[in-house]
Formats: C-alpha cells, structure tokens, sequence
C-alpha cells in the first residue's frame, strides 16, 4: 500500500468519527443555479468533504452540504462565482469534531 493511500485511508477514518446534525430546513451553503463547469471543477478538486461530485458525466453535477466541514475552502475558491450564499449553520448544527 503506498503511503497516499496510507493516508487517504487515515483521513477517511478520523472524518468518520465526526458527528453531523444536518439542519435539513436550511442549507448553509448555495450554488447559484447552472454553475459554470470550470469553477464547479475547482470545487470538485479542493473541497476536503468532497462535497461537490460529478455523476455519470460532467453534466451531471452534484452537491449535498450534509457532511461539510465548515472549512470555507469552497467560499475563498469560488465565493465570487458560483457559491451563492455561504454562512455558519445555525447553531448546534453542522459538525461537531471529534478525535479519537
């Protein structure tokens, strides 16, 4: 196995342990609609959560905030593009970090 594997299988684990509360009335952050497929790939590429996914083809363009990490790279990436609104969850919502 080699040592990115090593540690892809690491954070894979430790994100495990995480514990979300999805406030499923109110995302905390929104794609403006029909987001352009070069910054949707910046997202693709750098969010930590991998939050932002491709379907079959690069058409098929997915995100689901449910287990964001809150870490704002998607804002400071794309926050002048295609993120259209981005903000803290309310509170007890969002993710709670938890260490093993």
């Amino acid at each position: 196995m080699s040592e990115h594997t090593d540690y892809a299988a690491a954070v894979t684990e430790y994100l495990g342990l995480n514990k979300y509360e999805v406030d499923e009335g109110h995302a905390h952050i929104e794609l403006a609609d029909n987001p352009s497929d070069e910054e949707f790939k910046k997202l693709v590429l750098v969010c930590p959560a991998a939050l932002y996914q491709y379907g079959e083809d690069t058409e098929d363009k997915r995100f689901d905030y449910a287990g964001c990490l809150e870490c704002g790279t998607c804002r400071i990436t794309c926050g002048e593009t295609i993120i259209k609104r981005w903000e803290n969850p309310q509170p007890t919502m969002g993710i709670q970090y938890r260490y093993g």
